[in-house]
């Protein structure tokens, strides 16, 4: 019983970190707490797949498609109170603005949006709008559902393979946990994986070996210039990631 009371409390905990859905006060809120919500981050991204997913079904009945994947894209960023595409924007600001390390994180640590950091947000969003319109309806609630979570998932991997790189204690968007143990990775990877399953299996493997490929990169671009990553890396990990998955995806279906 305390095992599965210690694993709800992390999922809860997880949801409480990443969206804005109202959690309990009851559950508690400490840094081993969050180490170990680490594992449900694909878990929430089903979450709010499934909330986007619904949000465009309900949407189809009264409009058109392109109207209800704006819908079903605001709807994700409400949940998450954009949370990934700010951490996108802050990385973008720092990689293009900054010249060292050091430079880098304090760039990424201004609350202020730079030029770098309102394209990035501008070209992905439009770039999702494009790839998600581009699809037949009827695949948009599965397709949803597998891209948030998996999106996640490689965020993930990017903690489980990375080092944590901001020390200070002023870091706007720390990361759950700065190490992942086996059986976290192990969660993360169900939670991250089972989803594609509702896609056709050509259409999930193009999407998980471009999302694998820009999280390689953006990977490899980090420890290049920052020696590992921060959470803001994560969220722009999350965001290039799923937007890389939706072009695999499409390439295929259509």
């Amino acid at each position: 019983m305390r095992i599965l009371q210690r694993e709800l409390y992390a999922f809860l905990g997880a949801i409480r970190f990443f969206t804005r859905i109202p959690v309990s006060n009851r559950v508690p809120h400490s840094p081993e707490q969050l180490n170990h919500a680490a594992r449900y981050f694909p878990a929430v991204g089903i979450i709010v797949g499934l909330v986007s997913a619904i949000a465009f079904s309900v949407a189809s009945v009264f409009f058109p498609e392109a109207v209800c994947v704006v819908i079903a894209m605001a709807t994700s960023i409400y949940i998450t109170g954009a949370f990934h595409e700010d951490g996108l924007s802050d990385m973008t600001d720092g990689l293009g603005g900054g010249w060292d390390k050091a430079r880098i994180l304090e760039i990424m640590k201004d609350s202020r949006v730079g030029s770098y950091g309102v394209i990035a947000i501008a070209m992905t969003l439009l770039a999702k709008f494009t790839l998600l319109s581009a699809l037949n309806a009827s695949w948009m609630p599965l397709l949803l559902v597998a891209g948030h979570a998996f999106s996640r998932y490689c965020a993930v991997l990017v903690m489980a393979g990375m080092t944590y790189v901001r020390e200070d204690a002023l870091s706007k968007a720390k990361p759950l946990a700065t190490q992942l143990t086996r059986n976290a990775l192990i969660v993360a990877s169900a939670f991250g994986l089972l989803p594609l399953l509702l896609l056709p299996v050509s259409a999930s493997l193009a999407g998980v070996c471009l999302g694998l490929l820009i999280t390689i990169w953006l990977g490899r671009k980090l420890q290049k210039w920052l020696g590992g990553y921060t959470g803001d890396c994560l969220g722009a990990t999350q965001q290039l990631s799923e937007l890389a998955f939706y072009l695999g995806v499409l390439a295929v279906i259509q």
